[in-house]
């Protein structure tokens, strides 16, 4: 076995560089794949049908996947269509494709593979008892299928039957987002746990490169190892980053759950090869004891026009004046790459006001508690933010347009449980079959806090990333990623990050809160229920990457 899987980007009209791309298509890969779509922005695109990305960045990229393909003569796949992978948003890349082909001269055979789920089916599953909520999620009632708009996320069956017959573009709905990378090679014969791992190693194209960027990975699969390179220019991939993708977006690191059962990396060793390589080995794959779909569904509860965004953390804030010229200079050469060189920067109005610095949530914030043998440090220097509303939730501006949809997903959600249990690994996802036609930042230690004599840590100190995130739209889960083997010690042996703080910081209970450490990552994942379910009415926080905020403030013992 010596399988290439090209992941050129993490998203299909994110953009990517061309270089980066080409030195991938150098490399004759097997299979290009991409995914097109998330549930990481909430619920809007599932439930409208309106995907959160332009016609014209996803045309873009399509058009050099679709010229490499050509050039390559192997299929390519691309999963979660229009971004919720609704019926109609395979028909809308599809026409897209088709558009590109007519004016570039290419030919392909093009199969496209629906995911809408009917009510009635649904209903009828339910009456089965086959339906069951995800961890966190709501109770489920029967008529909520009525309302919702219900797809399921496929695994790698329904892509293996095109491939099988020859197809050379596959355009899928929602798809779990391995699935596109893992299909030709599980196909093959190639080793599942390494099968697996790879593919959820590459779903998110360079997220895990340093520094992580918008390019692509290629994996080279072997018998008994998989190696993983970063294209573009300036990136380098080490085994800690590698090692460290697991925890993305996963409440638990070391058991992912695919449809047919769970990748299990407990024991997958990281080799570096070279500064742009990593190897691994050792992970694998435990088949389910029956075959399960996610679903995921929406409904529309109202109209909402404005949103108002807020950073709590103080680091960010006291960057700002740094970080907005460079996202001027961002937007000015991504708006030059998508409409390529028709419209000029200089024409396009992008302002940034900074409004109420340093206030947001400030008189809402829950107070850390204090490590062992600290002292409280007195807060007072934060009175000035007193006379702000105390629930953001509510007060928060709202007008009621019919012209622009808010949708959520269902209050009794069923945005994300199982159907399962003897249905097989193609329930209900229609195959359609189509002719052929034609930087990181240098390593730095925040300087130490004074307190009434005495000296304590941050987290920053211990730790050179932390972060908060979705594990799909029910689960909140940190990351803490330390600086070296001896702060990650350092942090573990505190014992800081427990139930305990998480279960008063998020009023929630300690059996609730699933606490893992990650040696290889030298990292500390947190897990515990979202405090809104994503997309609710009351959530304030989409992608929940505000919710380790008041975790910066948190009082550790100084560095040993």
């Amino acid at each position: 076995m010596d399988m290439r899987i090209l992941a050129p980007t993490g998203a299909l009209g994110a953009g990517f560089d061309t270089a980066a791309l080409d030195r991938g298509v150098a490399a004759g890969p097997h299979v290009i794949a991409c995914d097109a779509g998330s549930t990481d922005s909430g619920p809007a695109a599932l439930g409208s049908g309106t995907p959160k990305l332009s016609a014209q960045a996803v045309t873009r990229d399509l058009r050099l996947l679709l010229k490499a393909r050509d050039t390559l003569q192997v299929p390519l796949i691309i999963g979660s269509c229009g971004t919720s992978g609704r019926d109609d948003g395979v028909d809308w890349v599809a026409g897209l494709a088709r558009t590109v082909a007519a004016e570039n001269n290419l030919h392909f055979k093009l199969g496209l593979i629906y995911s809408d789920q009917p009510a009635e089916r649904l209903q009828h599953l339910y009456d089965q008892g086959r339906i069951r909520p995800l961890a966190n999620a709501p109770v489920i009632e029967r008529k909520l299928f009525e309302r919702s708009h219900t797809v399921a996320m496929m695994g790698v069956e329904p892509l293996q039957e095109l491939l099988r017959d020859g197809y050379d573009v596959i355009l899928a709905g929602r798809a779990s987002d391995t699935a596109l990378f893992a299909a030709l090679p599980h196909l093959n014969g190639a080793d599942p746990g390494l099968t697996w791992h790879m593919a959820k190693t590459i779903e998110c194209g360079a997220a895990c490169a340093i520094p992580p960027d918008a390019n692509g990975l290629l994996v080279t699969l072997r018998d008994d190892h998989f190696d993983v390179t970063t294209l573009a220019d300036g990136s380098r991939l080490t085994p800690r980053s590698v090692a460290a993708h697991t925890l993305y977006e996963n409440a638990d690191p070391f058991h992912i759950a695919e449809p047919s059962g769970t990748l299990d990396t407990t024991h997958a060793t990281y080799e570096a090869v070279d500064e742009r390589t990593v190897r691994v080995r050792g992970s694998r794959y435990i088949e389910a004891d029956g075959y399960t779909n996610k679903l995921e569904g929406a409904e529309l509860v109202g109209y909402q026009t404005v949103i108002v965004g807020g950073v709590r953390d103080k680091v960010v804030i006291e960057r700002l004046p740094e970080l907005l010229p460079m996202a001027k200079k961002y937007f000015d050469a991504k708006i030059l790459d998508v409409f390529d060189g028709r419209v000029d920067p200089d024409t396009i109005d992008i302002n940034y006001r900074l409004c109420g610095t340093g206030t947001v949530l400030a008189s809402t914030e829950p107070t850390p508690p204090a490590a062992p043998g600290t002292r409280r440090a007195d807060h007072r220097h934060r009175a000035r933010s007193e006379h702000r509303p105390r629930d953001l939730h509510v007060r928060r501006p709202r007008l009621l347009a019919p012209a622009h949809p808010r949708v959520r997903r269902p209050r009794l959600h069923p945005r994300l449980p199982l159907f399962a249990a003897g249905d097989g690994p193609r329930p209900a996802l229609p195959l359609h079959p189509q002719p052929r036609r034609h930087r990181r930042h240098p390593h730095r230690i925040v300087p130490h806090h004074h307190r009434r004599g005495l000296t304590m840590a941050t987290l920053l100190d211990y730790c050179s990333l932390v972060r908060s995130k979705n594990a799909g739209p029910f689960t909140l889960t940190f990351d803490f990623m330390c600086h070296d083997q001896h702060t990650y010690e350092a942090l573990t042996n505190t014992g800081i990050l427990n139930r305990a703080l998480f279960a008063g910081l998020f009023n929630t209970s300690e059996n609730e809160i699933l606490v893992v450490n990650h040696p290889r990552a030298l990292a500390v994942k947190v897990s515990l229920p979202r405090p809104f379910v994503q997309g609710a009415q009351h959530d304030s926080d989409c992608y929940a990457g505000q919710q380790y905020a008041p975790l910066m403030e948190l009082q550790l013992p100084d560095l040993p």
